[in-house]
């Protein structure tokens, strides 16, 4: 019952009000992983940004299971495998940014998108944790159960051979 595995990886690009930068981020994540992304909306007005409800504001993808695996060490690899302390929180999640998509592998420069970061947020569990997610009788992860950022870390270190905070 302790055995981490990999729930879920996000990826998501913010581009504010600007169209025409979000249909490139929406062609990025596609041309990625081949999947269609979602739009994301605003709920709120904001102003100084110029923003209102009910307007596109960036799009996200995820990816589970096999594809999830396979994505991320793609993902690890344009950070060559290393990730600051900072990557990680107190409950095991992973967030990382890649500030030019032409560093991950297998990823072709398509002058249509131009040069383009993205986020990744991975989503780690144990066994059990369906009990905060289910329908009936929720119940919260017992502290004991819990996946702190050491055993993320070890995590990492074990499956992807990631070095966390080291400098060379």
């Amino acid at each position: 019952m302790k055995e981490i595995k990999i729930e879920k990886v996000t990826l998501n690009i913010g581009a504010g009000k600007d169209q025409i930068k979000l249909k490139k981020s929406v062609e990025l994540l596609k041309h990625l992983t081949g999947i269609n992304p979602v739009k994301t909306i605003t709920q709120k007005r904001i102003a100084g940004w110029g923003l209102r409800p009910g307007l596109p504001i960036g799009c996200k993808l995820t990816l589970r299971k096999e594809k999830a695996k396979t994505m991320l060490v793609r993902l690890l690899q344009a950070k060559e495998n290393k990730l600051l302390p900072s990557s990680l929180d107190d409950s095991g999640n992973i967030s990382f940014g890649i500030p030019e998509y032409i560093d991950i592998p297998e990823a072709k420069y398509d002058p249509e998108i131009g040069i383009m970061g993205l986020q990744v947020s991975v989503t780690l569990e144990r066994p059990g944790f369906r009990i905060k997610r289910r329908k009936v009788m929720k119940r919260r992860i017992p502290i004991s159960h819990k996946i702190s950022k050491e055993d993320a870390a070890e995590y990492l270190k074990k499956e992807f051979k990631i070095k966390i905070g080291e400098e060379e």
